[in-house]
């Protein structure tokens, strides 16, 4: 059944007459009496009784009016209420994500997000350790996790996005040191680390042809923050193993450059992730939309550069 039809339906009624209801509604008068006939159709019933010379409602088309009338108006509500809120979001959302997140990809975002919104009040959680959402009163938040993680959380949870890594280090550190083209020769090299709960990431899990390797790196430094080993990396201070969503910038424009290109690092995926889905705001969904616009702008870019390929970073068929 058609809104449209619906509409011509209450108009003629209101009027009296389908010729005058179709100048009303700015469409032909064959136009309004088919719409009427479509509904009749589908009701099974005759809702106007007709004359040569008027035309009046029939006692099913007088008890079906107000119903037509009120199904059109809560519609119309419907629709300015969605409206509104795609306009302009309101209330607080609190939200949680790493250190590098927040200071780069999504700093950025959501100055972009309250500008457009100034009403939505926003409550950052940035932090490289996981989480609690409710000692740390959190609503959402954006984690690197596999799907099955997803599932055993059991929380809620829209994919973002596929997350790549790549080796990679600065122009002037390889200058220096000359470029790794073998794990044998990775081992030669200082990697810049990652450390989380007193854990040192320094085994690296790589794929060379379909094979899995784990390759266990010599360091001098490690840091409980993303952002710094970047940092670093860019400084020249030794190799780094990156998500390709933290390093596109500086791929991009040449300050950081891929290495062991031979070898791939196991795809990851980013979450939001929700304690229950009667938690999903407008303010969310914009947020989920906003990010993976921006993520695959990113993606198109290092593909076109011929930094990435395809097969490395596939797009996520996640709704």
């Amino acid at each position: 059944m058609k809104t449209e039809d619906l509409s011509v339906f209450v108009k003629v009624a209101e009027v009296g007459s389908i010729t005058t209801a179709a100048i009303k509604l700015d469409i032909s008068s064959s136009a309004a009496s088919m719409a009427v006939k479509r509904l009749e159709e589908q009701l099974g019933v005759a809702l106007f009784v007709r004359s040569t010379r008027k035309i009046r409602l029939s006692p099913e088309g007088e008890q079906y009016l107000p119903m037509a009338k009120q199904a059109l108006d809560t519609l119309q509500q419907g629709l300015a209420l969605v409206t509104e809120q795609k306009q302009s979001l309101h209330g607080e959302l609190r939200m949680a994500m790493s250190s590098e997140m927040g200071r780069n990809l999504m700093r950025e975002l959501l100055n972009k997000v309250q500008r457009e919104n100034p009403e939505l009040s926003l409550r950052l959680h940035v932090s490289d350790s996981r989480v609690d959402f409710y000692r740390d009163g959190v609503d959402v938040a954006l984690r690197a996790m596999t799907k099955e993680a997803v599932k055993e959380s059991q929380m809620y949870g829209f994919k973002v996005c596929n997350i790549p890594h790549v080796i990679c280090a600065s122009p002037n550190y390889l200058e220096r040191n000359g470029e790794p083209t073998t794990l044998t020769d990775l081992a030669q090299h200082n990697a810049l680390l990652y450390k989380l709960y007193d854990q040192t990431h320094n085994t690296w899990e790589l794929i060379n042809e379909g094979e899995r390797v784990k390759v266990k790196v010599n360091s001098n430094r490690a840091v409980n923050d993303g952002d710094i080993v970047r940092r670093w990396c860019v400084d020249g201070e030794g190799i780094a193993k990156k998500s390709c969503i933290d390093v596109a910038g500086d791929l991009l424009s040449g300050k950081l450059q891929r290495i062991l290109t031979g070898y791939h690092v196991p795809l990851t995926e980013m979450w939001l992730m929700l304690l229950s889905r009667h938690l999903i705001t407008p303010a969310v969904r914009l947020i989920r939309d906003e990010l993976k616009q921006v993520i695959e702008s990113k993606r198109q870019r290092l593909i076109n550069t011929y930094i990435l390929t395809e097969r490395e970073w596939p797009v996520s068929n996640e709704i």
